[in-house]
C-alpha cells in the first residue's frame, strides 16, 4: 500500500465472478467485492502519532470469540469487536472521526482504484508450474524427470547456484496489488463493488481497495 495520502479507502471481502453487459452488447468479466460497510475505529492525528491516518474495522464478530486485548481496543472506541482492521491514509481523515461508517457508496463506477489481497497458496511446487518453465523432451530416455529442474549450469566456475536462479519452492500465499482496476457497478443497498477484472484472492478472501497511486 502506498504511503501517500489517497481519496479513498475501504476493506471488504472478494465474493467471486461474474460478467456484466454493456448498453453495447458488450461482455464484461467483473470480480465482485463486499465493500464494507466499514466503521472508523481509531484516528491518528499528527499531535498524537505524528502523521494523519484512519483505522478501518470490518465484519463484526461476538465478543467471545475476540482476543481480550481487541476486545479492549474497541469498547475505547465504544463498538463491538470487529474481525479485520486496516490502517488508511486518507485525503480526509482529517474530516472523519471513530464511529463514522464508510460503505460501498464511497465509489462510484469509472473510478480507478487499486486492489490489495492474499494470493491462493499452491504450495510447495515445481519450476514448470512455479515459473513456467520448458519440460525436457518426452523422447527415448527421459524416464521420470521431465518436470525436473535441469541443468544449473554451475561448472567449475563459479562451482556454485547464482542467486535468483528460478527454482521450485514455496509458491503463492503473498500479497499482491493489481493497479489502476476500474470500478464497473456500484450496489449501495448491498454493499457490493463490480470490478473489471480479476483480483488476487480466493472466494472469501479479505481485500483492500483504495484509490489508484497512478
Amino acid at each position: 500500500m502506498s504511503t501517500l495520502p489517497v481519496k479513498k479507502g475501504i476493506i471488504g471481502r472478494k465474493l467471486g465472478m461474474t460478467q456484466v453487459f454493456t448498453p453495447e452488447g458488450a461482455v464484461i468479466p467483473v470480480t465482485i467485492i463486499e465493500a464494507g460497510p466499514c466503521i472508523v475505529s481509531q484516528k491518528k492525528t499528527d499531535a498524537t502519532d505524528g502523521y494523519t491516518a484512519l483505522q478501518l474495522a470490518f465484519a463484526e464478530m461476538p465478543e467471545r470469540k475476540s482476543a481480550r486485548p481487541r476486545t479492549g481496543h474497541f469498547k475505547k472506541a465504544g463498538m463491538a469487536p470487529r474481525r479485520h482492521v486496516k490502517e488508511f491514509k486518507l485525503a480526509n481523515a482529517a474530516d472523519l472521526n471513530v464511529g463514522d461508517v464508510i460503505s460501498a457508496g464511497t465509489f462510484a463506477a469509472g473510478d480507478k482504484i487499486d486492489v490489495t489481497g492474499m494470493t491462493k497458496g499452491r504450495g510447495f511446487s515445481g519450476t514448470v508450474k512455479r515459473w513456467n518453465t520448458h519440460m525436457q523432451r518426452s523422447t527415448h530416455g527421459v524416464g521420470p524427470v521431465h518436470r525436473h529442474a535441469g541443468s544449473m549450469g554451475a561448472n567449475s566456475d563459479p562451482s556454485r547456484i547464482m542467486k535468483n536462479k528460478k527454482m521450485a519452492g514455496q509458491y503463492g500465499n503473498e500479497r499482491v496489488t493489481i493497479l489502476n482496476l476500474e470500478v464497473v457497478k456500484v450496489d449501495t443497498d448491498k454493499n457490493l463493488l463490480a470490478v473489471r477484472g480479476a483480483v488476487p484472492g480466493a472466494k472469501g478472501g479479505i481485500v483492500f481497495v483504495r484509490s489508484t497511486v497512478k
